[in-house]
């Protein structure tokens, strides 16, 4: 897992709703959330970025720390 920095929103009753994160340098602006679960390594959210690639971010809330448990590969035009 790759320590991230992520913005979100918190709703009154916990939902986390992630915004955009970064990783190395770069700023990803998520566009929709899919499937969220929960096991012993935190709250995980698969979320699209504007390119289309899917990314799972993963939420430890006790220590309010997020990471990148995986991400697709960029796609590289020719």
């Amino acid at each position: 897992m790759e320590p991230i920095e992520v913005t979100a929103r918190f709703d009154k009753n916990g939902m986390i709703t992630p915004l955009d994160f970064t990783r190395k340098g770069h700023v990803y602006r998520v566009e929709s959330t899919g499937r969220r679960w929960v096991d012993e390594g935190g709250q995980h959210i698969l979320v699209m970025v504007s390119s289309g690639r899917i990314s799972e971010l993963i939420y430890q809330g006790g220590e309010g720390r997020w990471y990148l448990g995986r991400a697709e590969p960029e796609r590289r035009f020719a």
